[in-house]
């Protein structure tokens, strides 16, 4: 068996929640790394980050930091990505980007490694890492698509609060000291992308993620609906997505409404499927109230899936609770497996 070289590794926005547990990530999954390059904004720059035991002080991000570097894994905001991430192309890097800025480019693959591995071959420097709530959906609803076919999906997501970043998590707990101590506040966050006014978050639900499009629809709706279609490469399939925001911390959770094309299909033939599918763990035994929940995902890579059954009108029909941790799957372990995909295919040398 060949020995894998070590690459040059770096992670923009390092200092950042997801920047976190891509170094996390990194290190649990021994990645073959010959040098580790921590890049932040100015304002983050200066800082000790401890890899493997060895602290690496985070430098500003500029186009010449990308020299030398084999993969560049990036989650500091959009505008950073479509600034910085040609330039690192430019140096000879293969960016995995973690915003929304190129996702729908059709030059830009959008991967899910279980589900479209082989886009990164199409790659021209810059790969997209998906929208979270679209990843943990579309590895659920993949290896029914594969067996059974797809016609229509209608999900609901209950999203954690770090899906906003760490501020909106410091919001919450604030906000749930106040309420518990009958203490006044003033909401300064949530929804995020808001340029009318904030809401509590504590003890509530925000049917609001990003900023409403003319449609109706939210942004983070719209995401969810585009992109399932070109990951799973069906333009056609039929997509309706509302998206809420939930007092929970970590872990998304997702109402799948899905129809086959096949017929005849049984709820035990889609658990089964499902119980050897890639990245995905099925806890579904109501007798004994087995189904996922964020509080026991956190922490964990896999997508988990449960309360499988029939529509009760429609015999293509059938209903699922989808869970998984929103900055591993849904955003660090997804940029990692991207390009450990990346090594095992060749594609980077």
């Amino acid at each position: 068996m060949t020995e894998v070289k070590g690459f040059h590794v770096a992670v923009v926005g390092a200092t950042g929640a997801v920047g976190q547990q891509m170094i996390q990530t990194l290190e649990t999954r021994n990645f073959p790394i010959s040098k580790l390059t921590l890049l932040s904004s100015s304002r983050s720059a200066g800082k000790v980050v401890v890899f493997k035991g060895e602290e690496y002080t985070v430098q500003e991000a500029t186009p010449e930091s990308f020299e030398g570097v084999d993969i560049a894994l990036f989650s500091a905001g959009g505008s950073v990505s479509k600034a910085l991430a040609p330039e690192a192309v430019k140096r000879g890097a293969i960016v995995v980007d973690n915003t929304s800025a190129f996702r729908m480019d059709e030059n830009v693959p959008l991967v899910v490694p279980e589900v479209n591995e082989e886009e990164l071959h199409n790659h021209n420097g810059i790969i997209a890492n998906p929208n979270c709530s679209t990843i943990q959906m579309v590895v659920a609803l993949q290896p029914i698509r594969n067996q059974y076919g797809l016609k229509k999906i209608i999900v609901s997501t209950y999203q954690a609060v770090s899906g906003s970043g760490a501020a909106a998590v410091e919001e919450l707990n604030r906000q749930t000291k106040a309420i518990i101590n009958n203490e006044s506040f003033e909401p300064q966050i949530l929804p995020v992308g808001s340029d009318k006014k904030h809401y509590q978050i504590a003890f509530n639900a925000i049917p609001q993620i990003d900023k409403f499009q003319e449609n109706g629809y939210t942004y983070e709706e719209m995401k969810m609906i585009n992109e399932t279609k070109k990951i799973m490469s069906l333009p056609e399939l039929q997509v309706a997505a509302t998206c809420v925001r939930l007092p929970v911390a970590t872990g998304h959770s997702e109402s799948l409404y899905f129809e086959v094309e096949n017929d005849g299909v049984s709820v035990q033939e889609v658990k089964t499927l499902l119980e050897t599918a890639p990245g995905v763990v099925l806890q579904d035994d109501p007798a004994n109230q087995v189904y996922p929940m964020p509080a026991d995902c956190v922490g964990k890579n896999d997508v988990f899936v449960g309360r499988i059954r029939r529509d009760l009108d429609h015999s293509k029909g059938f209903h699922m609770w989808v869970v998984s941790d929103n900055l591993l799957k849904g955003a660090a372990w997804n940029s990692v497996q991207i390009a450990e995909s990346l090594v095992k295919l060749g594609i980077v040398k």
